[in-house]
């Protein structure tokens, strides 16, 4: 139970930073690829990853998946960033609505765009795409997954906002929000010396070419 509670007292931490100030106190690490994008600019999400791997085009994995994921995760899926299938749609959506599911993170593509905005699940993918799936291939749930570059594992924490994904360790998280927090005290100097009449070039001592 302690450890419940502690984890949900640090994602409410994770949740009030963006996404470009963690990814930046992570000494720049974990930003998923930038053709992730929420399907509308209000959504956002943090929360633990339940980590799925499908093949591309067939979403049967992700259907059991919703099953496996308990209430607050997000289901966090390596479509191979094959972007000619919708692999989830509204009836997964109202699915893992009722599961108690924050959110989903798909490199791939999902489709009925409309339907999940207006619903407010928060769904964030590489594109949309209105050809549907087979329901026939075999995949993994929680399993180490890599999107490019960034492996993520079960219960890695994802934070996501209008400008993209962020993938933190889970130990991690308090030198990351630590970090966080500095930056953001650093940001609000230099705003206030901007509206005090210094430049940028001034402020970060930046040497400009002649």
């Amino acid at each position: 139970m302690d450890y419940i509670i502690n984890m949900i007292n640090i994602i409410d931490k994770i949740a009030q930073f963006s996404t470009a100030t963690l990814h930046e106190a992570y000494s720049k690490k974990g930003a998923l690829p930038s053709i992730i994008k929420p399907l509308d600019p209000g959504f956002s999400l943090t929360g633990p990853a339940v980590t799925v791997e499908l093949r591309p085009g067939d979403n049967l994995i992700l259907h059991q998946a919703i099953y496996e994921a308990k209430k607050g995760d997000i289901l966090v899926v390596d479509a191979k960033g094959f972007t000619e299938a919708g692999i989830w749609g509204e009836i997964m959506t109202v699915a893992a609505m009722k599961r108690g599911i924050r959110g989903l993170v798909v490199y791939g593509s999902v489709r009925d765009k409309k339907e999940i905005i207006e619903s407010g699940f928060p769904v964030f993918s590489a594109g949309v795409c209105i050809r549907g799936t087979t329901k026939a291939a075999p995949g993994f749930i929680n399993k180490q997954i890599a999107i490019a570059d960034v492996v993520i594992e079960a219960g890695d924490v994802i934070r996501g906002d209008c400008d993209g994904v962020v993938a933190i360790k889970h130990n991690d998280l308090e030198a990351v929000i630590s970090g966080a927090k500095e930056i953001i005290e650093k940001e609000k100097m230099v705003k206030q010396k901007l509206k005090e009449g210094m430049t940028t070039l001034e402020i970060y001592k930046l040497d400009t070419p002649h």
